[in-house]
């Protein structure tokens, strides 16, 4: 497929249809390790679209409590890490970057001649010298890493729709990788999959999320909103100019038609400002975006989150970062203006 005079390899939902994909994975026990970000939207989307799936997760955890919640069936569909991955013919690794770590040696020794393992992240074998993660030469190492956080994945399901996902082979032991690959990437509900490999999948991941999706944008919106209200405006309008019109009314349209049609349909005045400002903002940030990658490629990025989320209080000191975050006057803001929405106001 042509994408900007490049052209890439695709496969929709239409050339590799749920009633191939099922096919060939019909002799096959699906065992999603791990039940925390992507674990229950490609376990219950999986298990909805008619694979055999079972879920591993830790005995007398809240994420074991959860997938029982969900109707998973300890002793019948859910059982301890061990067993679900002897039971499984694919492995599905979806636990931490961190948590892939200290339970590697657990999932090595029930990689067996012929199983596959499956990832969503590229990191733990990108960075193999770092995690110590070398899979077995005898097994399909593959990847589908969906471009949204589970509960997208989960919430488009159901609504018949799909997330587009990356794909890529590490290492093809049994001939049957890519159908293997293709066929997971369907069943979890894909919209469609392009390839990619695992180093271009987790530098441009872990990119993305120090970038534009989450570091970068929080980082424009409370320079935006702090301007505003040096300048004596109130939260709300700050909060409105910053976030609610971006987020409500003008991303979606974006996602549906495109920056250029969006130029193309707002005033002149806002036309002629976002033409003259978007390169200044580019030049400004071009410089920001380059160190970044370069953290990513180096690997100084990862082995900042490996020590970070591998010590005992990680979660404690996590929770007062996030706590910062939600007490600051920007995103309490945003919690009054979210009650306000129209569709919270009928309740």
């Amino acid at each position: 497929m042509n994408f900007g005079g490049v052209v890439e390899n695709v496969v929709t939902r239409e050339e590799f249809p749920l009633s191939k994909a099922l096919e060939t994975l019909g002799n096959e026990t699906i065992a999603v390790i791990g039940y925390g970000v992507q674990g229950p939207g490609q376990s219950l989307n999986l298990k909805d679209n008619g694979f055999n799936v079972i879920v591993g997760q830790r005995r007398d955890s809240k994420t074991w409590d959860k997938a029982v919640a969900d109707g998973w069936k300890p002793g019948e569909t859910l059982f301890e890490i061990e067993e679900a991955c002897e039971r499984a013919t694919i492995i599905q690794y979806l636990l931490s970057d961190a948590a892939q770590i200290s339970i590697w040696p657990t999932v090595r020794k029930h990689l067996t001649p012929g199983k596959a393992l499956y990832f969503s992240h590229g990191f733990a074998v990108t960075y193999k010298e770092r995690t110590g993660i070398v899979p077995p030469s005898d097994v399909d190492v593959i990847l589908v890493a969906p471009k949204g956080s589970g509960t997208s994945l989960r919430r488009l399901f159901l609504e018949g729709r799909g997330l587009n996902s990356s794909y890529a082979i590490f290492q093809d032991a049994t001939g049957r990788a890519y159908d293997r690959v293709i066929a997971l990437g369907i069943g979890v509900g894909s919209g469609y999959l392009f390839e990619t490999d695992f180093q271009r999948e987790v530098y441009s991941d872990l990119t993305g999320e120090r970038g534009t999706l989450m570091g970068a944008i929080q980082g424009i919106f409370a320079a935006q909103y702090q301007v505003l209200r040096d300048n004596g405006h109130t939260p709300s309008e700050a909060f409105n100019e910053t976030v609610e019109e971006l987020t409500q009314s003008l991303m979606p349209l974006v996602a549906e038609n495109g920056m250029d049609w969006m130029y193309s349909n707002c005033s002149t005045t806002a036309q002629r400002g976002a033409l003259d400002w978007w390169k200044p903002f580019r030049d400004a940030t071009l410089p920001v975006f380059e160190k970044l990658y370069a953290e990513v490629a180096c690997g100084n990025e990862a082995q900042r989150s490996i020590d970070s989320n591998s010590k005992a209080d990680y979660r404690e000191k996590l929770q007062a970062e996030l706590k910062e975050l939600r007490e600051s006057e920007l995103w309490q803001a945003g919690a009054t203006v979210r009650e306000l929405r129209p569709e919270r106001a009928k309740k």
